[in-house]
Parts: C-alpha cells; structure tokens; sequence
C-alpha cells in the first residue's frame, strides 16, 4: 500500500520515469514558459504591433514538446 506522501509526492514522477526533482525542474520550466506566453499576449492585447505571434509559437512549441516527451514515454510494440 502506497503511503500518501507517495501517492502525493512520486506516483506522478515516477509514471513518467523522473524523479521528483526532475519533475519539479521541468514543470517550474514549464510553467515560467507560460508564464512568458501570458505576459507576451498581455502586451500584445495592449499594443497589437507587438509580440504578433510570440504567444502562440511559445504555445505550439510546447505542445511539440510534450507531444514529444510523451512519444518517448510510450512501451515500444
């Protein structure tokens, strides 16, 4: 029986083969990332000439990315 501090803390990282640093490294990354996007999309709705695509590209390279990471993940057939 998993414990919860397990269940809370490393079933997760452990089901896409991290460990919890690991995660948390990609995941902070990730998450600044959007963090950039947002703050891209902001200035843009302010100030249309600017960051035209920045936003979305971020997006979509993230996206590429996960797909990627999860592509990786899967059990060769």
């Amino acid at each position: 029986m998993q414990t919860t501090l397990h269940r809370l803390f490393l079933s997760h990282p452990e089901s896409v083969d991290e460990s919890y640093g690991e995660h948390f490294l990609f995941a902070l990354g990730f998450a600044a990332r959007l963090f950039g996007a947002a703050l891209a999309a902001l200035v843009h709705a302010v100030i249309p000439c600017l960051f035209e695509t920045t936003a979305s590209r971020m997006i979509r390279q993230m996206h590429e990315r996960i797909a990627r990471r999860g592509h990786a993940l899967q059990p060769a057939e």
